[in-house]
């Protein structure tokens, strides 16, 4: 019986979903006929960058995924979060890291049951929103912003759209086509690279991507100024769909934690942002700031 018809808790999450435990996320289904156990999996990293530069970082994750569940792995490189969702949605996608500001839609409209994010070796993890502008602009700090123009990457994306909008209508009473113009740039290095090359006067970015784009000489610390930096948010978020089988799903589970780093592809990669390790986390507790934002930008988790 789908969960839509079936008289059950399920708070935010779309009436495919249950949520008996009320973690926050989709119930594994207890009908089997309902679980699905493909034999192969498809991974998707948030397009955030170049996804050819990530299929190669994800490489030697990918083996160690093959190696513990058995199954084949593909790498499939999306250009959206709404295309990663509806992939997600549509069956086409087993397992993924959704960005910081798609985790709220994808765990409640598509059944992404996250449970690791990537931290430092030390433990510290996350990123900051940052909104920067490139020297000789004129602008000097936030408030010049007005009556100019502002990149955002994409409707779903927290440090690129929600929390930056959230943030200058509370502390700076700014708010987009009234004080400024925004838009949209669709990712976070096409917004990093207009506002290095003076495409754009001011963007909202993950300081993360930045400063990885920094590290591989894309972009230089000289072409960018920062005017503001958030508090610190979660990472982007990794899990699985809602109705892989249960032990396919552990199996996963297990790839991430018992993965080791060192001397790997994503080691390569993902320590210019300074990180190292995956770590557990659940999304009802990490991402608690984030539901806070969407709440106060009106943001509707309703499936389109």
């Amino acid at each position: 019986m789908p969960a839509s018809a079936q008289d059950c808790p399920r708070g935010d999450l779309d009436e495919r979903f249950c949520d008996a435990d009320g973690d926050l996320i989709a119930d594994i289904p207890t009908d089997e006929s309902m679980l699905i156990d493909p034999d192969t999996l498809v991974f998707a990293f948030t397009p955030v960058e170049d996804p050819a530069v990530y299929k190669s970082a994800w490489a030697d994750f990918l083996v160690h995924l093959e190696e513990k569940t058995g199954k084949k792995v593909m790498f499939f490189p999306v250009q959206s979060n709404a295309a990663q969702i509806e992939a997600m949605r549509s069956g086409r996608l087993h397992i993924a890291g959704f960005n910081t500001g798609s985790n709220p839609l994808a765990v409640n409209c598509a059944g992404f049951r996250s449970f690791a994010i990537m931290a430092a070796t030390d433990g510290s993890f996350g990123y900051e929103m940052e909104i920067i502008t490139y020297p000789g602009s004129g602008i000097e700090k936030v408030e010049d912003i007005k009556g100019k123009q502002l990149a955002f990457t994409s409707p779903t994306s927290n440090s690129g759209f929600k929390a930056p909008s959230a943030i200058l209508k509370a502390d700076y009473d700014m708010i987009p086509d009234r004080d400024f113009e925004p838009v949209f740039s669709g990712k976070h290095d096409n917004s990093i690279l207009g506002v290095a090359n003076k495409d754009y006067m001011a963007a909202s970015i993950a300081n993360s991507v930045m400063h990885r784009m920094i590290s591989r000489e894309v972009v230089t610390e000289d072409q960018l100024v920062s005017l503001y930096q958030s508090q610190t948010f979660p990472t982007t978020g990794y899990g699985t769909v809602y109705n892989l089988k249960p032990e396919l799903q552990e199996a996963i589970r297990d790839a991430f934690f018992s993965f080791e780093w060192e001397g790997t592809s994503l080691e390569e990669e993902f320590s210019k942002s300074n990180e190292g390790q995956f770590i557990p986390i659940t999304y009802q507790e990490y991402w608690d700031v984030i539901r806070k934002i969407d709440a106060a930008n009106g943001v509707s988790y309703a499936c389109e």
